[in-house]
């Protein structure tokens, strides 16, 4: 997830037709990265696409397309004209500058989770709108959509397809939470305790105020600027909200993992009847979730749901309920992160003025 985001840049005599200008606020972060290969893998019809940062990334060289672009600052002219802002950044600099490009005519797209509380704002998962048949209607102007945490996603995709097989009586699920969600700084922090753990010196916590090296943890220290109770209750409020009442919030706890990438998820589920795992196995597997059986060499792991667009999913029954079942499912948090934002981009270029690019 370290490498260069590679944007393909169309020409502006492209035979798609409508064009559009892409700012990426926080492009060198793990989720802008991420966001930048993501309009390249779905050939976003991009004619521009603008890499803004904070002070520490001014400068940095980044390649789009064929192109070399510098990592520019932050500021107000940065979203003249721009159709669609993807913020990637940390939760106060989308605070700070989410305004300025709403204010410049541009769509917003928020990977931080930090414009939640403002007015009108959606928080969506088209994966999961798609399962549930529903069709977004978008207004001329739309209100900034917040991207669903991909926790949220994936617990919201195998609730509602579960409920296919008979009717779901008890869910609980553990969250396994990934370095990467706190950013590359959470990366480096769990490197840095790793290498230190082996050389016998001090470790450093700035990020979670705690070991994680080699550890597993159910609270951060008090100094971290967050929490796993924040990060339940956002993974809790997210499923809800795309969900809907059709499927029954699971009972939830999350836990730190020593782990620098990727979301695992232990789900109990106990049907109403008899459990018939092949009926729900067939019910999960689908669009974006992959049921691995039990003696296939691709089981779900943090290595290889790397990369990987679908969720990884394996059954198991437990040995006292005749009712009930236990997954294992793994995913890529930064991918689903950006296929989701993208696609919410996608979604609203109807709402974008016809004609010439903006």
């Amino acid at each position: 997830m370290s490498a260069p985001p590679k944007v393909s840049v169309l020409p502006a005599s492209s035979a798609r037709g409508q064009l559009f200008r892409v700012a990426i606020v926080g492009a060198a972060s793990l989720k802008g990265k991420e966001v930048a290969e993501m309009l390249n893998e779905r050939n976003f019809p991009a004619v521009d696409v603008r890499l803004l940062d904070d002070d520490e990334s001014i400068g940095q060289l980044e390649a789009t397309g064929d192109e070399i672009n510098f990592i520019q600052s932050v500021r107000s002219e940065q979203f003249t004209h721009v159709d669609f802002t993807f913020f990637a950044s940390d939760a106060e600099c989308a605070r700070k500058n989410w305004k300025r490009a709403r204010d410049a005519g541009s769509a917003i797209i928020d990977l931080s989770g930090a414009l939640e509380e403002e007015s009108d704002v959606q928080v969506r998962s088209l994966w999961v709108e798609r399962e549930r048949g529903e069709i977004w209607q978008p207004d001329l102007q739309p209100a900034p959509v917040v991207v669903a945490h991909p926790a949220s996603i994936s617990l919201a995709l195998l609730l509602l397809r579960a409920r296919k097989a008979g009717a779901v009586r008890t869910v609980a699920a553990t969250v396994f939470e990934p370095a990467s969600e706190q950013g590359q700084k959470g990366m480096d922090e769990l490197h840095q305790q790793t290498v230190n753990l082996l050389s016998f010196q001090a470790l450093p916590k700035d990020v979670f105020d705690v070991q994680i090296a080699f550890n597993m943890v159910a609270q951060y220290g008090e100094k971290s600027q967050r929490s796993l109770d924040s990060l339940e209750s956002t993974v809790r409020r997210h499923f809800h909200k795309i969900a809907g009442t059709e499927a029954a919030g699971p009972a939830l706890m999350a836990l730190q993992a020593p782990v620098f990438h990727g979301h695992s998820l232990a789900l109990y589920f106990e049907m109403e009847q008899a459990l018939n795992r092949e009926k729900l196995s067939q019910s999960l597997a689908g669009d974006h979730v992959t049921v691995v059986a039990t003696h296939e060499n691709l089981q779900p792991n943090n290595v290889n749901t790397a990369g990987q667009p679908n969720v990884l999913v394996a059954l198991k029954n437990d040995a006292e309920r005749a009712n009930g079942v236990w997954l294992w499912a793994t995913v890529d948090n930064l991918r689903v992160a950006a296929i989701t934002a993208v696609e919410c981009a996608e979604s609203m270029i109807a709402t974008r003025p016809l004609g010439k690019v903006q």
